[in-house]
């Protein structure tokens, strides 16, 4: 395996993008390194959850049930330095593609996140850091074009893997946490770069914008950090708005906080919002709704979203309205999206409980619980979703004086720095749902958190990785566990399978460094295991 790096400098904000290329051609020596042509073959992972409608499942049957147990590690790229590895690695036309960190020159030791490229038409797609979108040659690396976003400042960054689909490249602002800022999707011009349309998910003016009712209250949060998805069939947009800040106290933050802790859904051509459902209502528990929006048609032809988010529920939502010739109807106004079910995927306790003052407050799940960065997946096979999720529980009081409110900064509105419950306690789930209803099929339970995406295929088999460095694969139709291996690093990033060199290869990004998750990250490397 041989990888190249390719260092973006911006030398106005003291930072520099790196970035890896690494040549897959079933782990033999490499090849020079060329352009893919095309995103459509089966063989291929071209997005970060494979597809754009973000369902993360394989068509590929090499690797089954009956021998996935035959699974060892082929190669290994050890990457340069220990860091964040989050990212979603993509592979088209035998090449891998992922994003590894930022450097901020100021401070060395400091690695902001980034999660993964887009792809289309052999250019490569990312967010950076200090708010500019970047176009890069997927053959050499280099800067196509890059442009500067208006949302920017301290603790504003781009840290999602944005989508790529009908000439537009789609991104949006993290930074919600930050007082004053608020989320933005932006729709770029793929070929030069330029802005088509901007949504703001808390309008300027209008019903939405009376929801935030506190005047004293700089208006606050409803931003992205993680990846959206795609209806290429209705040319819809559905991304995943974060939490209001302050971000545990609803008695000074009143309101229903519109179109923040939403899925919202936005036509691609105009950037009006066509639907949305506030999924967590007055969110007191920093409860995004964080994950990308899978989209799905069951098996008995239901449209609908399985939302997988911080709050510990798995909700699924009907998306039909939306479907077909009636989709975009001359006077409509957006409403909401109907909620068919919600289902537990986490322990849930004191989710209605409002914070207090005066005593100190265990929720469950905490801050760094539920579903985070990784979402849902479904498999076409089982007519099941599976959703990976942390145990993890927090306490919380609530800041007592609020006479001065902050003007700059991370707002959440707590006094106690002690907020995370024992680290030992933390623990993961992987949950088959039936996509009709959310019932549970079966729960499989980890001894560290699951933080990494979760990849259903066509041979049975489910994969999934925790943060003890344990990499599973499980009977996607009963759970059972098949087979098990440790990659020796906690693992928080993507896991894909895809085929190159004819055969099928399975691929993880693991050693994640971090101070807030558990887990040892001695190195950052990618892994691929084959039969």
């Amino acid at each position: 395996m041989a990888a190249q790096e390719v260092i973006v400098s911006n030398r106005k904000f003291g930072l520099a993008s790196i970035v890896s290329f690494v040549t897959i051609a079933a782990c033999t020596p490499p090849a020079p390194l060329n352009a893919p042509a095309s995103t459509g073959a089966a063989g291929d992972w071209p997005s970060y959850n494979r597809t754009l409608p973000g369902d993360r499942f394989s068509p590929l049957a090499e690797i089954n049930r009956s021998n996935v147990t035959q699974l060892r590690s082929v190669c290994t790229y050890t990457l340069p330095e220990v860091t964040s590895l989050q990212t979603g690695p993509i592979v088209v036309g035998g090449i891998m593609f992922f994003t590894k960190q930022v450097r901020h020159s100021a401070s060395p030791s400091r690695l902001a996140v980034h999660r993964g490229f887009a792809y289309m038409n052999g250019r490569l797609f990312r967010g950076t850091s200090d708010a500019h979108a970047l176009a890069m040659d997927a053959s050499d690396g280099h800067v196509i074009w890059d442009t500067p976003l208006d949302v920017k400042g301290p603790g504003v960054s781009y840290p999602m893997a944005p989508i790529a689909a009908n000439g537009l490249v789609f991104i949006g602002n993290a930074g919600g946490d930050q007082v004053g800022v608020t989320g933005h999707v932006y729709a770029l011009d793929a070929n030069d770069g330029h802005v088509v349309w901007k949504f703001d998910v808390v309008p300027a003016t209008g019903p939405a914008r009376a929801t935030w009712t506190n005047p004293r209250l700089p208006i606050s949060g409803g931003a992205f950090w993680t990846s959206f998805t795609y209806d290429p069939a209705n040319r819809i947009l559905y991304v995943p708005a974060g939490n209001p800040a302050p971000d545990f106290d609803v008695q000074l933050r009143t309101g229903d906080n519109l179109y923040s802790n939403s899925v919202i859904a936005i036509d691609v051509d105009t950037g009006h919002m066509l639907g949305y459902n506030q999924l967590v209502k007055r969110d007191m528990h920093d409860w995004d709704v964080d994950s990308p929006p899978m989209l799905a048609t069951t098996r008995a032809g239901r449209a609908i979203v399985a939302s997988a988010n911080k709050d510990g529920l798995l909700s699924i939502v009907d998306r039909s309205r939306l479907t077909g010739s009636g989709a975009r109807s001359a006077g409509d106004v957006a409403s909401t999206l109907t909620l068919l079910s919600q289902t537990p995927t986490t322990t849930r306790m004191n989710a209605d409980v409002v914070l207090s003052r005066d005593t100190t407050t265990t929720f469950c799940p905490g801050i760094q619980g539920g579903s985070e960065w990784n979402g849902a997946a479904y498999s076409p096979q089982t007519n099941s979703l599976y959703v990976g999720a942390v145990d993890w529980c927090m306490r919380v009081r609530l800041k007592r004086d609020t006479t001065t409110l902050p003007t700059t900064g991370t707002w959440l509105g707590n006094e106690n720095t002690d907020t995370q419950t024992p680290v030992a306690n933390a623990r993961g789930w992987v949950t088959a749902f039936d996509a009709e209803n959310g019932n549970v099929r079966w729960k499989f339970q980890a001894p560290r958190p699951i933080l990494a995406g979760i990849t259903p295929t066509a041979g049975g088999v489910v994969f999934a990785a925790d943060m003890g460095g344990e990499l599973y694969a499980l009977d996607a139709a009963s759970g059972q566990q098949l087979w098990q291996t440790n990659t020796g690093q906690s693992t928080g990033g993507g896991i894909i399978t895809y085929n190159a060199g004819g055969r099928q290869l399975l691929g993880i990004a693991s050693g994640m460094k971090s101070s807030v998750w558990p887990g040892a990250a001695q190195q950052s490397r990618v892994i691929i295991y084959g039969l």
